[in-house]
């Protein structure tokens, strides 16, 4: 499995600009067999945010699609598909790159072991 991460920035409408993370996850076919078989595509990788009760009507509508505008999460089938993430800033898109490396390079451990089921490994110990 390899990262791939791409950083872009585009200009916004009134002259402010956002910052753009592209992620996606190069899988050999074996690890898209194992993603397959273990039914591994929903697993949520990375997930920024926090629930909030947007309440009912119209005002609730709205609080819910403001939430789901802010709220960023990453599954493995985002990584097989490729995601964009937007970011406010910078420093924002770094942290955000960062968590998805550290949460890529758990999910290869997964697909390892994955790998290993029904056959045998040898561990040498010193």
């Amino acid at each position: 499995m390899k990262l791939l991460l791409r950083r872009d920035q585009k200009s916004g409408l009134i002259g402010g600009i956002s910052f753009q993370l592209n992620v996606r996850a190069d899988l050999s076919p074996e690890e898209k067999k194992n993603i397959s078989r273990y039914k591994l595509g929903k697993t949520v990788l990375y997930s920024r945010g926090a629930m909030a009760d947007g309440g009912s009507g119209l005002l609730g509508l709205a609080s819910r699609l403001a939430f789901k505008a802010m709220n960023i999460s990453v599954s493995v089938d985002d990584l097989t598909d490729g995601k964009q993430i937007e970011c406010k800033d910078i420093i924002e898109m770094l942290a955000v790159e960062d968590q998805i490396r550290e949460a890529s390079k758990t999910f290869k451990l997964v697909l390892e072991a994955a790998a290993t089921f029904g056959g045998e490994e040898v561990v040498a110990l010193e």
